[in-house]
């Protein structure tokens, strides 16, 4: 294998990870008012397209003569059709050296694989099935001949967008013309894919919605209204905000979509807050399910604490507010096996005191 294609395959896994954290920090959402609204997956899974980059290396069947280990790097592009169900267009390539220095055999495959999955954890165990044509290139033949490969895989999600691959299998290569007296040949395999999907991960924010006006004034002091202050749409980043990001000044690193959609609806609270002097609300936070319930507790407080500071940095009085306190992953409001889901769970809110 030539080592600038390998190293053009890790430079391309690399950059698109590297994609897929730009979008998850500049997407911007979109959704209603309206209750009724469409789910974020219209389908109850995340099929947006993907590619996976992917290295490895060959243990050759002895029949082929050459060395008995070889690297391998190839090129897949995606998508999910079922929750459990993914397919992949593929091209990979390999350079075996033919034994007592007799040149090279060279081996480019396209296909089409499947990948059955069997669970809906962060952590998706798999089967691997693929067919495809095996182009051989060697000293005195090229020619083409078809192929197969069987394996088992393990899938684990990084972030929203990106997953990592590892897979095994045994590939059978039906070539009978690259020597004479030898047709078929089976070879072992191990593989690392880096997995990135593309475009923005969905969500349905609803903006603040308004409290009913206030009745004409009694005889005596009215009791306050019954204000729902609603902060969907405040959602926040993968494992965000980070130890000592809890200031008022740093929520637009720390919310999932920095725009200003997202800090109007805050504005929206403290307006309401302010116009209703007797309300008085708990600021709780929440987590998705993914992480240890300890780190989820302490992620869900620094949440509740930025907007606890945005509110008294914007003219609410802290004896207004209890809290702030965390519920780690409790009470979701969202589907935790969905990427879309667990954009929702991570949020604040304002609980009005009854």
């Amino acid at each position: 294998m030539k080592h600038k294609g390998l190293y053009f395959m890790v430079a391309l896994a690399l950059g698109g990870v590297g994609a897929v954290h730009a979008q998850d920090s500049t997407a911007t959402t979109t959704g209603s008012s309206d209750s009724s609204a469409a789910p974020a997956w219209p389908n109850g899974f995340d099929d947006r397209w993907y590619i996976a980059p992917t290295i490895g290396g060959y243990y050759n069947d002895t029949d082929r003569n050459t060395h008995s280990r070889q690297f391998y790097y190839g090129l897949g592009v995606g998508k999910f059709f079922t929750p459990d169900l993914s397919l992949d267009v593929f091209f990979d390539r390999t350079k075996r050296k033919i034994d007592h220095n007799a040149g090279n055999w060279a081996s480019n495959n396209v296909g089409v694989a499947a990948r059955w999955y069997f669970t809906n954890w962060s952590f998706r165990p798999y089967l691997l099935g693929a067919v495809m044509g095996s182009h051989h290139k060697d000293p005195v033949d090229s020619d083409w001949a078809p192929a197969a490969e069987l394996g088992l895989g393990l899938s684990k999600s990084i972030t929203d967008s990106s997953d990592v691959r590892v897979e095994g299998g045994y590939r059978y290569d039906w070539d009978d013309k690259s020597q004479p007296n030898k047709s078929g040949y089976g070879d072992w395999f191990l593989g690392l894919s880096i997995v990135s999907r593309f475009g923005a991960v969905p969500a349905a924010p609803a903006p603040v919605a308004a409290p009913p006006p206030p009745p004409p004034p009694p005889a005596e002091a009215p009791a306050p209204q019954k204000v729902v202050i609603d902060l969907r749409g405040v959602n926040f980043k993968f494992d965000y905000p980070k130890k000592g990001q809890v200031h008022a000044s740093e929520i637009d690193k720390a919310l999932a979509v920095p725009t200003s959609d997202s800090i109007a609806i805050l504005d929206q609270a403290v307006d309401t807050l302010k116009r209703y002097p007797d309300v008085h609300v708990t600021v709780a936070g929440y987590t998705d399910s993914k992480g240890k319930p300890d780190y989820n507790q302490a992620l869900s407080e620094r949440r509740a604490q930025i907007v606890y500071d945005y509110l008294t940095s914007h003219g609410v009085t802290a004896d207004r507010l209890e809290g702030p306190i965390g519920h780690g992953a409790d009470n979701p409001i969202g589907d935790n096996a969905t990427d879309a889901g667990r954009a929702q769970n991570r949020r604040v809110e304002l609980q009005v005191q009854q």
